[in-house]
């Protein structure tokens, strides 16, 4: 296998994103690779009205988008030194905050980056929307034109099997 020198890893900033990022980090260290971590701002989270994702995308000079940029910018540097500081020092980061639909962003910073492999927990924010992966995971493992690692969500207990697990007797008696 040829050496990996840059790991893109997405970021929507949601918790369940955490252990994809920290896969990549990682695997960026055993490397001594660099790892992206690359947030997608979507239009909607713009002050432009929705549709205008190729427009928006490429405006970036505007002030409001340019303030709603920066602010985004500084969240994407909170959530990283919040959750990964422990592994910021020895490792090889860049951060970055583009614009538009996130699977499109994620695959054309992949070819634009020329990144080796993208590491991406299989959901993010929306959820277990789709059950088995992500609707973002799934359409950038469509079309990436790299390796993808994606990294399973933990998934919490539910609360029926905790209550018959309490309620049960040792061994699973009633």
């Amino acid at each position: 296998m040829a050496k990996i020198k840059k790991i893109l890893a997405p970021a929507d900033m949601s918790s369940l994103c955490i252990p994809g990022i920290r896969l990549a980090l990682e695997l960026g260290q055993w490397q001594q690779a660099e790892v992206l971590i690359y947030n997608v701002l979507t239009v909607e989270e713009t002050p432009f009205p929705q549709g205008a994702e190729e427009w928006v995308a490429k405006q970036t000079e505007l002030p409001k988008l340019k303030k709603t940029l920066e602010q985004r910018k500084k969240l994407l540097d909170s959530f990283v030194t919040e959750n990964f500081s422990d592994a910021i020092p020895d490792s090889n980061i860049r951060q970055e905050v583009g614009i538009g639909t996130p699977h499109k962003r994620i695959v054309e910073k992949a070819e634009h980056e020329g990144v080796d492999m993208i590491v991406m927990s299989t959901h993010g924010r929306t959820g277990l929307a789709h059950m088995l992966i992500g609707s973002v995971t799934g359409r950038v493992l469509r079309r990436a034109p790299c390796p993808i690692l994606a990294v399973p969500t933990p998934r919490k207990p539910r609360r029926s099997s905790i209550r018959r697990r309490l309620t049960r007797g040792p061994a699973g008696q009633p």
